[in-house]
């Protein structure tokens, strides 16, 4: 992980936690996480050591870019959990990575499918879709996961869709503007 700049690692944090606060003014946000956190049996939980193991193999491949070796790994464990949406998550991020969108893209939609996008993996990989469907320039698309998302509490799927609406993104620049100007001696 030592390759990627601080951008993609923020990236990739945000993507694998979609929970994460974006600042001090999302601590309204928290009650949300830990009610989902208190609530949700993530499928982590669920999976076997084994194949923990080896997802962990192929994250680790896919942060030194041996995408062989990450997929290879990948289809080890799906092998093992064929109906883990979590794997198909994380392997759709290593699909990004090595520059394999549309492969990505038909695996969050099973995620989501497997998932029904509920839960910490579903709502990860609503993220995760909602951002490739904006990088394929599909904001109505976008705008759909990233809604679901964010009525299930993520704070990253509510500030995409603040960037997605032309008005509020414009609000929010000019109330920065005025907080940093209210800051200065």
């Amino acid at each position: 992980m030592d390759s990627l700049s601080e951008g993609d690692k923020a990236v990739l944090k945000t993507i694998f936690d979609p929970f994460q606060l974006l600042g001090p003014s999302d601590f309204s946000d928290l009650s949300v996480y830990q009610e989902i956190e208190e609530t949700d049996v993530f499928e982590e939980d669920r999976l076997e050591p084994d194949v923990l193991d080896i997802i962990k193999k192929a994250i680790v491949c896919a942060e030194v870019k041996n995408f062989d070796e990450c997929f290879r790994l990948f289809d080890q464990a799906l092998e093992k959990a064929p109906k883990s949406p979590s794997i198909l998550n994380d392997r759709a991020q290593a699909l990004r990575l090595a520059n394999r969108d549309k492969e990505a893209l038909k695996d969050l939609h099973l995620a989501v499918e497997l998932s029904e996008g509920k839960g910490r993996v579903g709502i990860q990989a609503l993220c995760q879709r909602g951002a490739l469907y904006r990088w394929m320039e599909q904001d109505d698309k976008a705008r759909e996961d990233f809604t679901r998302a964010a009525e299930a509490g993520s704070s990253f799927a509510k500030s995409q869709l603040v960037a997605l609406n032309p008005y509020a993104a414009m609000c929010n620049a000019m109330l920065q503007k005025m907080t940093f100007k209210a800051n200065q001696p």
